[in-house]
């Protein structure tokens, strides 16, 4: 009996839910294994090209490979930080900082914006804007 009970919540509801995703897992797999047939090859010479630079590179101008590896580490930790060799300008000054609110702003509650919605945007917009400050 305890089977049966079980079974008894498993409608067409559940079926069809569990059919979707069983799809889209199978859909997902098969679009990685194309993608990644294709791109590793790719992949695979860029870093062989790399290595080769690298290894030429440290040989040209005396430099260990640990070394070189070390600075470029320490590069892309301030590429990922923002830092500039040659700064323009700071990226968080008020320009960067308002556009980077307005894009978030105009990114929560409604993704439309038409007059005749204007009374159901509103209330949507200002409270993520109040937050996004």
């Amino acid at each position: 009996m305890g089977g049966c009970c079980c079974m008894s919540h498993f409608n067409e509801d559940n079926g069809r839910f569990i059919l979707l995703a069983v799809l889209i897992v199978a859909y997902l797999t098969a679009g990685a294994t194309i993608f990644s047939a294709i791109e590793s090859p790719s992949e695979a010479e860029a870093q062989h090209r790399w290595n080769w630079t690298l290894h030429n590179f440290s040989q040209i101008f005396n430099i260990s490979l640990p070394e070189l590896k070390a600075f470029l580490r320490s590069y892309e930790a301030a590429m990922a930080a923002g830092i500039r060799i040659d700064a323009l300008r700071p990226r968080w000054d008020f320009t960067g900082a308002f556009y980077f609110v307005g894009t978030v702003v105009s990114t929560i509650g409604k993704s439309y914006f038409l007059p005749s919605f204007l009374p159901s945007f509103l209330p949507s917009f200002f409270p993520s804007f109040l937050l996004s400050l």
